[in-house]
């Protein structure tokens, strides 16, 4: 077996990452495409995604409190047998990114109003599709110190995406996008906001990661696969 040279991996790895923008450029567009969006709304929206990842709003500071062991007054050598401990308060600044938050909260909002024109079933189907996927994603999550909620990435895409085909087949993309995005934002961070106050991180950005965010690639994701 021949080794791969460590420059064609190195090029191979730059190539990749090139080509990254282009391939969820692509994903996104087809996702909008399949809402039913116009290509003029397509484009907004996939520019406010991508743009708007740049842009974090504060709305909320929590405070919490921690005990911090400080330098003892070494006397005769025996500092270390006598370490001091203070309370302080410290914030985490809970903040919502416009990319990978604020603008597909938008767009699953505006699939449920046109879910609700369709009818009442249809729209049902759609709430159950988001509270299963609530559920798994608050399961799933986990706190990670220091960091956020960490999650597994296809799981609240192919969760969305099978709900969408399980109960509303007629109308699975926008079902499986208004799951996709509203199942993690729900289950995954804003039902696990006590446990971003204890995991100590200064700030906490809801869709933090823009389009590389788990709200974002799950609504697309699911969109896709339906």
């Amino acid at each position: 077996m021949r080794a791969v040279p460590p420059g064609c991996l190195a090029l191979a790895v730059l190539f990749f990452f090139l080509l990254l923008p282009f391939v969820l450029a692509d994903v996104t567009l087809t996702a909008l495409a399949k809402l039913g969006l116009g290509p003029t709304t397509s484009l907004l929206a996939a520019a406010g995604i991508f743009l708007g990842g740049l842009v974090n709003i504060p709305v909320k500071r929590l405070v919490r409190e921690e005990t911090v062991e400080v330098p003892a007054v070494r006397l005769f050598g025996l500092g270390q047998l006598m370490p001091q401990w203070v309370r302080r308060q410290t914030y985490t600044v809970i903040a919502v990114n416009v990319g990978g938050c604020l603008v597909p909260t938008l767009l699953a909002a505006y699939q449920l109003v046109r879910l609700a024109d369709a009818g009442t079933g249809t729209l049902a189907a759609a709430l159950a599709a988001i509270a299963i996927n609530t559920a798994v994603c608050y399961w799933a999550a986990r706190p990670v110190p220091q960091v956020g909620i960490a999650m597994p990435a296809l799981v609240p895409a192919l969760t969305a995406a099978a709900c969408a085909y399980l109960f509303a087949p007629a109308s699975a993309p926008p079902v499986a996008f208004a799951a996709g995005v509203l199942g993690p934002l729900l289950g995954a961070d804003l039902l696990h906001l006590d446990d971003i106050k204890r995991i100590g991180a200064g700030v906490a950005s809801i869709g933090g990661a823009g389009t590389f965010d788990g709200i974002v690639l799950s609504g697309l994701v699911a969109t896709v696969l339906a």
